[in-house]
């Protein structure tokens, strides 16, 4: 039993000033008001957290890597070291994601990540995997590898879903291709969260995905059409379909580089904090030094440049990833000066929970929850970690 006094615990209305929080055998076990006398006998090993905020842990549903090492490097020590990079800026629990490969590679990406989840006990915990394509529209391929970009085939995703679908918790692909709405269906139908990714859709194309099963927008702006003109007339692209249409929620990657301040405003204002979900979206460079890196696999990644806190294409034509990590995600909300320190918290632990249908254990603070905690001062310094009651990450 460990019990935490003196801690200003984020709740999802609230933080409750100065109070306790016990957790025995991974779980919460109680929390109070007020900070109790550390008496040892009866209150287990007591921390004392000094005034400092104590919060759900984070939930990174789009992540590729970190500390020089990238999933689709294709081996335990990668998932691993993202795992741990990770865990030391707050992240308890996140989603491997690929990026466009071969099919051999892909097939080799399940083999690999159920021995990761195996041996992962330093780290952030594995929710199930995310693939990110290959099934994209080509002129919104991004970063992605084009030669690997393709229509739905069921030849192809069929097999995937009936050996490994208990695996994989998130698929992203373009709701607009070809063999796209009986690809969203059957992977609705596996119970995997489909989501809209790298797409040309117009209004018409989501709504029809949304039939489908399509109720995510990956990295909301990036990689996806806006307004365009045929004929003289103006049809509504995918982002302004996502922010039309209330079924959808977003995700956006609050590096403050992908999205400058009046776009994570402009979200904010018309999705509302219930239906935005911080990301990461880090590739391999995330808590390493600036420099050349490396997007996708060792062996069959693109080269990318680290710059001005983003990675970027060599020629600079578009942004290969992001570089960052939670705590920096809540340090951008909260310079907005549009949300609170709760409702940013929300937006990278109880949002994302729910979306994964992970909302009954994870997520928030209270009682029977797991022990997934993040300790953090007023500059969202992350002190501790916790996963499940141990500590995977202490500053101290």
């Amino acid at each position: 039993m460990v019990t935490i006094i003196h801690a200003n615990i984020i709740t999802p209305s609230h933080i409750i000033e100065d109070g306790t929080l016990i957790f025995d055998k991974g779980i919460i076990t109680a929390i109070q008001e007020k900070s109790v006398a550390s008496e040892k006998d009866s209150l287990g090993e007591v921390w004392d957290a000094q005034g400092q905020y104590l919060s759900p842990g984070f939930i990174d549903i789009h992540v590729h890597g970190g500390g020089g090492a990238d999933f689709m490097d294709n081996s335990v020590d990668a998932f691993l070291q993202v795992a741990e990079t990770h865990a030391r800026y707050g992240t308890t629990a996140m989603l491997p994601t690929t990026l466009t490969s071969d099919k051999q590679q892909l097939w080799n990406t399940f083999t690999v990540y159920e021995q990761a989840r195996k041996e992962n006990i330093r780290g952030a915990q594995f929710l199930g995997l995310h693939l990110e394509g290959p099934y994209f529209a080509m002129n919104q391929r991004g970063a992605q590898d084009p030669k690997y970009i393709r229509d739905p085939d069921p030849d192809e995703y069929q097999p995937i879903l009936k050996k490994y679908g208990h695996l994989i918790a998130r698929w992203s692909a373009a709701p607009e291709l070809p063999g796209a709405d009986a690809f969203g269906k059957a992977v609705t139908d596996a119970g995997i969260l489909l989501a809209l990714a790298h797409t040309d859709a117009l209004y018409e194309d989501i709504l029809r995905g949304l039939e489908s099963g399509y109720k995510l927008a990956t990295h909301f702006y990036s990689g996806m059409s806006g307004m365009i003109r045929k004929n003289a007339y103006r049809y509504a692209g995918a982002i302004e379909s996502c922010l039309l249409l209330d079924e959808i929620d977003v995700e956006i990657i609050a590096d403050g580089v992908h999205l400058p301040d009046p776009f994570l405003k402009l979200i904010l204002k018309v999705k509302g904090v219930d239906h935005i979900t911080l990301i990461t979206d880090a590739m391999r460079a995330a808590g390493m030094p600036e420099g050349n890196s490396i997007l996708g696999g060792l062996d069959t990644g693109l080269p990318v440049i680290v710059e001005d806190g983003v990675a970027k294409l060599p020629d600079r034509s578009s942004f290969a990833g992001s570089v960052g990590t939670a705590d920096r995600l809540l340090r951008t909300m909260l310079a907005t000066g549009v949300v609170s320190l709760v409702d940013a918290v929300k937006m990278l632990t109880l949002n994302p929970a729910k979306l994964l249908r992970v909302d009954h254990e994870r997520g928030c603070i209270a009682k029977g929850m797991r022990a997934d905690l993040v300790l953090f001062d007023e500059h969202i310094n992350i002190n501790k970690t916790i996963v499940g009651g141990r500590t995977v990450y202490s500053a101290s």
